[in-house]
């Protein structure tokens, strides 16, 4: 399945044979400190940055409908996100993995993220569209 938005996503998860549980990461932008003058014009017009993770949440998969929804929810963050990094984790036997299963992997995903290292997290824009990184 091509996942051409976020809400591919959700449907992709529910077609696994195991239950998911979704992780995510809201990251902000931030300027790193050896940007150059041409990267501090884009950081200034409201382009480029790196992402810095934020906020970590963890759903059941029952939890969200759509991503016009989980939006609205990520605004109760108060958080100017740019981009929300997302996986899955699954379940087994049948069984959906907790949000203590997904404590570890979420911790995972952070590191992964501030080493750059985001290959197979799947990173959506603020209209849940996919963004390609790097």
């Amino acid at each position: 399945m091509d996942i051409t938005h976020f809400d591919d996503f959700l449907a992709a998860a529910r077609q696994q044979s195991e239950p998911q549980r979704l992780l995510f990461t809201f990251a902000v932008a931030e300027l790193p400190g050896d940007a150059n003058a041409a990267q501090k014009a884009a950081f200034e017009r409201g382009e480029g940055g790196a992402p810095v993770p934020a906020v970590c949440v963890d759903k059941a998969l029952d939890e969200l409908s759509t991503f016009a929804a989980f939006a609205q929810e990520a605004e109760q963050f108060s958080l100017d996100w740019v981009i929300v990094f997302a996986a899955s984790l699954s379940g087994r036997n049948g069984t959906p993995p907790s949000a203590a299963d997904a404590e570890e992997p979420i911790k995972r995903m952070v590191a992964m993220i501030k080493a750059g290292d985001v290959r197979s997290l799947l990173p959506f824009n603020r209209q849940g569209e996919p963004v390609q990184l790097g």
